[in-house]
C-alpha cells in the first residue's frame, strides 16, 4: 500500500471512530495522534471545542526521560503525563478517541498508562 492510499484509509477510519465518539463537558476526548518521531495526546471538549489538557513527547517536562527510549516506552509516558494533567483538572472520565489508528502498540500503550494513572474509560 503506498503511503498517500495508507494515510487516507487511516482517515478514514478516524471519521468512523469521529461519528460515534463526542467529548461532551461530562466525559471528554482524549484524542491520540502519532507522527514518525513523536505522539501527541489531548483531552477535548466538543462542545466548546476546547482544548482542555495536551502533552506530547515534546513537553519539557518528558523531553529529557523521552530521550533514548523506545517509542512505546515514549507512549507510556505520554499517557501517563496526560493523566496526571487531566486529574488536576477535575477530569476523571473520558472517551477514547484512537485517531483512526489501530488499539495496539503505541496507542495501547498510551491508554493502559493513561488507565494505569486513573483516568476511566
Amino acid at each position: 500500500m503506498a503511503k498517500d492510499e495508507s494515510r487516507v484509509t487511516r482517515q478514514r477510519r478516524h471519521l468512523r471512530v469521529r461519528a460515534k465518539v463526542k467529548g461532551t463537558p461530562l466525559g471528554p476526548r482524549l484524542c491520540v495522534f502519532r507522527s514518525l518521531s513523536h505522539i501527541y495526546a489531548q483531552v477535548i471538549d466538543d462542545s466548546k471545542g476546547h482544548t482542555l489538557v495536551s502533552a506530547s513527547t515534546l513537553d519539557p517536562e518528558i523531553k529529557s526521560a523521552v530521550a533514548g527510549k523506545n517509542k512505546t516506552t515514549q507512549s507510556e509516558l505520554v499517557g501517563s503525563l496526560v493523566a496526571k494533567r487531566a486529574l488536576g483538572k477535575g477530569i476523571a472520565k473520558i472517551v477514547f478517541d484512537r485517531g483512526g489508528y489501530k488499539y495496539h502498540g503505541k496507542i495501547k500503550a498510551l491508554a493502559e498508562a493513561a488507565r494505569k494513572e486513573g483516568l476511566k474509560f
